[in-house]
């Protein structure tokens, strides 16, 4: 009699394991050859799917606390938290989840590197950046200074800024050992690679009683510092396009678009709280983190307005490039 309570005892718990399995939260298929800009938004955790029209194709409605996501080439989305113990990657076209990753909490950002089918894991408990395959194989790690988050890749290296330390870590992106340390503020963050100048630009938040109010440029070789380009306060947002680099400074609502010489084309006054800036077809795309709005701006002038989730915070770009 025993036995037979045994057996049926594990007979359910199989059942339970497998329905689990079964009913694995999926969501709305996303086409393979459909351009779109995504809004990760995290008061209450969402993906938006919006397409050049300004339609909203899908919403993701996500039910772990995400922080951050990244792009792992077109059809494959990577979701993390800071307060999370694993990473999820979705497929875009089947909505469906490929696998989860064990990770240490702490999590601040991923970086797809497109040429090496990697991508790259910063985490500000343990102060280190960890490299993976596309299938969440674990390839190397390395411990750097306090707090990174902000990544940048060039060619075979990896840039990361350390966000609560006095330092830019240069890796060989092959085996993550450190080749340079570049003096750079505290709070820095934000990060853009400029080829055409061979420069690297950093922004930030600044510390304490003295707000940053500046992008610095430095050599992409040698770590010199170049000068700075004047910017409204706390400028975290940093995008190159072809032909500029956009900028977001979310202390004064301030979208300012520059040249690769860093001389300030034209500026705009747009959204509530801005941390985050990209391209998408021929606009100019801004989120408001407090208004929860997306502004697609073109000619210098926002052109429509799209209400997302809460706290917009990141946006994902998949288009076919020209």
């Amino acid at each position: 009699m025993m036995l037979k309570k045994w057996a049926f005892f594990i007979f359910s718990l199989v059942q339970l394991v497998w329905l689990a399995g079964c009913t694995e939260k999926s969501f709305e298929p996303i086409e393979r050859d459909r351009d779109f800009i995504a809004s990760l938004n995290i008061q209450e955790p969402s993906l938006d799917f919006i397409d050049e029209q300004g339609n909203m194709m899908a919403t993701w409605l996500l039910d772990k606390a995400y922080s951050g996501a990244v792009l792992l080439g077109k059809d494959r989305v990577l979701l993390y938290g800071h307060q999370l113990n694993e990473i999820d990657v979705y497929t875009l076209s089947t909505g469906k989840k490929i696998y989860s990753k064990k990770v240490q909490v702490g999590t601040t950002n991923a970086y797809y590197a497109e040429n090496r089918k990697q991508f790259f894991i910063t985490n500000s408990k343990t102060n280190t950046v960890t490299s993976f395959d596309e299938k969440g194989k674990e390839l190397a790690t390395q411990k750097l200074g306090n707090y990174p988050m902000s990544m940048a890749a060039h060619k075979d290296k990896l840039y990361v800024i350390n966000y609560k330390d006095t330092k830019l870590s240069v890796l060989n992106i092959e085996n993550l050992k450190v080749e340079q340390e570049w003096p750079i503020q505290k709070s820095s963050h934000g990060i853009a690679i400029l080829e055409e100048t061979n420069e690297l630009w950093i922004g930030g938040h600044g510390e304490g009683s003295k707000p940053n109010s500046s992008v610095k440029k430095y050599d992409l070789t040698t770590g010199e510092e170049h000068g700075k380009i004047e910017m409204p306060l706390m400028p975290v947002g940093l995008t190159k396009t072809r032909d500029a680099v956009l900028v977001v400074s979310h202390g004064h609502n301030e979208l300012y678009v520059a040249d690769f010489d860093g001389n300030v084309k034209w500026q705009q006054e747009v959204g509530a709280n801005p941390f985050v800036v990209n391209q998408f077809k021929d606009y100019i795309v801004v989120a408001g983190y407090d208004d929860h709005t997306l502004y697609f701006i073109k000619e210098g002038q926002v052109k429509k307005t799209i209400d997302v989730g809460k706290g917009a915070f990141q946006l994902l770009v998949r288009e076919e490039k020209m």
